[in-house]
């Protein structure tokens, strides 16, 4: 029993230390993401402190389970000295040695599983603060790279005054101070969800249907505010934005709108869209706007004299959300949505039971847009139409870090 206890007290310890550990890391990521309420400006945060101070306070909760206690193999001989030194003061018969061998044996059994399994814990932890680790460095290397694309090519952007304009598509959640800029076909009729959510205004993201989270959802627009407080929320929340790879995201944009019924784009997007790059257009189409192909299309997207205006579903990030003009603090990506929103929720201290839903409830039936799919739709284009969508993305390519969807491109 003696062996059993200490046994216990050891892993509790180990335990505790590893809490511990984990629990510098999100403190520490917590006030890395969110900018501190002092912080003037809106330069960049740098995560690298935080990466290092993670590792450190790791190695600490490890040398703390590993120096807490005596190992269990030393702790199983010792006993087993006491036991022999006892037992030398009488006669050694055969009985006995099988007696002393039989209970070193039943009391060294428990207490080796329990090694085992918090040897297992120990390691599933480990695992889980290496892997905040580099999600926390991947997000530092996005915003250093989009540092630098907008040092380059838009290097007056940061002075200029914030107009209500410009933040027309940020969502503003006030309890956990976050700000969210809306990426149709991005994953953002989820992020609404847990906007609602956060706020209050829903217990569970699974409660709320596509329509609520997008028409009724009450959540409060950047641009609703006065300047004092565009600029104070601005400064000192965190600014979040998840983008997509931007062929991809077009073609999605393209079959949620053309290729299913919708009584808002077919009339006023496809049917002047037929009417400009169609020949020979049925009055059928012309009345119902209904059957636009990829190519008609794009046709519209690359014209600079197109017969309807940009959609939000379609307009390059780099002009939808300002990312040279605002600076996010998190640069999320769709192609790692649920992993990397759930790894930010964490991080601003959301509550436990809230993570990113993953689930498509519109045209639910309709498979996901792809890669594959996505080649299968630009094959429909000739070498010059393909160049010039990917001119039109360009910027979205670069600040984002997305290769080349065709080798070519130049």
């Amino acid at each position: 029993m003696r062996l059993r206890s200490r046994g216990c007290e050891r892993r509790g310890v180990s335990q505790v230390a590893d809490r511990q550990g984990e629990s510098k890391l999100i403190k520490l990521l917590q006030r890395e993401i969110r900018p501190p309420a002092a912080e003037q400006g809106h330069a960049a945060t740098c995560w690298t402190d935080v990466v290092k101070a993670a590792e450190q306070s790791d190695d600490v909760s490890a040398g703390k389970s590993e120096n807490s206690r005596p190992s269990l193999p030393d702790r199983l001989s010792d006993s087993l000295l006491e036991d022999a030194a006892v037992a030398s003061k009488q006669p050694v018969t055969k009985r006995h040695r099988k007696l002393l061998l039989k209970s070193s044996f039943v009391s060294s059994s428990a207490p080796a599983g329990e090694e085992e399994e918090q040897q297992q814990q120990q390691q599933q932890q480990q695992q889980q603060l290496q892997h905040k680790q580099k999600l926390a460095r991947t997000q530092e290397s996005r915003r250093r790279l989009l540092s630098e694309v907008c040092a380059k090519y838009q290097p007056s952007v940061t002075e200029q005054l914030v107009s209500q304009r410009q933040v027309s598509r940020v969502y503003v959640e006030d309890r956990t101070r976050l700000l969210y800029c809306e990426v149709p076909k991005a994953g953002c009729s989820n992020w609404k969800r847990v906007l609602m959510v956060l706020g209050g205004s829903a217990v569970s993201t699974r409660d709320i249907p596509h329509d609520a989270a997008h028409y009724g959802n009450h959540l409060r627009r950047l641009e609703s505010y006065d300047r004092a407080g565009i600029t104070e929320r601005l400064r000192s929340y965190t600014k979040v934005l998840f983008v997509r790879e931007p062929f991809e995201r077009l073609v999605s944009a393209f079959r949620d709108k053309f290729e299913s019924p919708n009584s808002y784009y077919h009339p006023v997007f496809g049917r002047p869209i037929i009417s400009r790059y169609r020949a020979n257009a049925t009055h059928a189409a012309l009345r119902t706007g209904a059957g636009v192909t990829f190519r008609e299309f794009v046709q519209y997207l690359l014209d600079v004299r197109r017969p309807v205006g940009m959609d939000i579903h379609w307009e390059p990030v780099s002009q939808l959300c300002k990312p040279c003009l605002l600076r996010y603090n998190f640069i999320g990506k769709f192609e790692r949505l649920e992993e990397e929103a759930n790894f930010l929720l964490q991080s601003v201290g959301a509550p436990r039971n809230l993570t990113f839903p993953d689930f498509k409830d519109r045209n639910p039936l309709a498979e996901r847009t792809s890669s594959a799919i996505t080649q299968k739709y630009f094959a429909q284009l000739n070498s010059t139409e393909r160049q010039k969508a990917y001119d039109f993305y360009y910027m979205d390519y670069l600040m984002f870090n997305y290769p080349k969807p065709f080798k070519d491109l130049h």
